[in-house]
């Protein structure tokens, strides 16, 4: 795929949607990272649904250690792997408190520090959190940029590595949101809804559906 391409691609999607934003429900960094480090194998709806409950209780490092690991797990216990990640959690606090006064840190090496946070997790927060024009590449993103030949990569790693070196820096801060997006409503993983698809032709997927579907 040419720059040209993605250019155009990448505008739709803005032209579609100028201000996008997680579908996770936050209003701190904190809370962010919670739901992020929660969301890992899990659905967005479904993260939001046990942090509307835990979050009126414990929204900061200190409320959330004094919950205890079987505190939180009341919880969360309804999200995938909640026993490993109300374990990472309660660690995640304590390091918060004891290295960083409480406060999320903004920078890379001391996010993928903490349990439970990867190189994906990180760059949500720096993203979403603290602006940066980060790229955090999921199976959604992953799948889109494959699939289109937007940006081809064998790992998230490398689609990560491409998208940063292809993606022009007016779409930087947002194309995470954009892409992650299209994943999860337009580019699905069984059956593409290529009929209604807004960058239907540009994308250099061979296989596409002809199904227009109302979504």
């Amino acid at each position: 795929m040419n720059q040209k391409k993605r250019r155009e691609i990448l505008a739709r999607l803005r032209d579609q949607n100028p201000q996008p934003r997680t579908e996770l429900v936050y209003s701190t960094p904190f809370e962010l990272l919670i739901s992020v480090l929660l969301s890992a194998q899990a659905t967005d709806l479904s993260v939001n649904k046990a942090t509307s409950k835990l979050y009126p209780v414990a929204n900061t490092p200190k409320a959330l250690l004094s919950l205890g690991v079987n505190g939180l797990k009341e919880y969360i216990k309804s999200i995938g792997l909640f026993n490993t990640k109300a374990e990472n959690i309660i660690k995640t606090c304590s390091l918060l408190l004891e290295k960083y006064q409480g406060a999320v840190p903004e920078d890379r090496a001391a996010l993928e520090s903490l349990p439970g946070v990867g190189r994906k997790t990180a760059n949500v927060v720096l993203n979403t959190a603290f602006d940066w024009p980060t790229i955090a590449v999921d199976t959604h993103i992953f799948r889109v940029c494959n699939r289109t030949k937007f940006a081809s990569g064998q790992n998230v790693v490398l689609v990560e590595k491409k998208l940063l070196k292809v993606v022009p820096e007016e779409f930087k801060k947002d194309c995470h949101h954009w892409l992650i997006l299209h994943g999860r409503y337009h580019c699905i993983a069984r059956k593409p809804r290529c009929g209604s698809c807004i960058i239907r032709d540009l994308c250099e997927f061979k296989e596409k559906t002809e199904l227009t579907a109302s979504f």
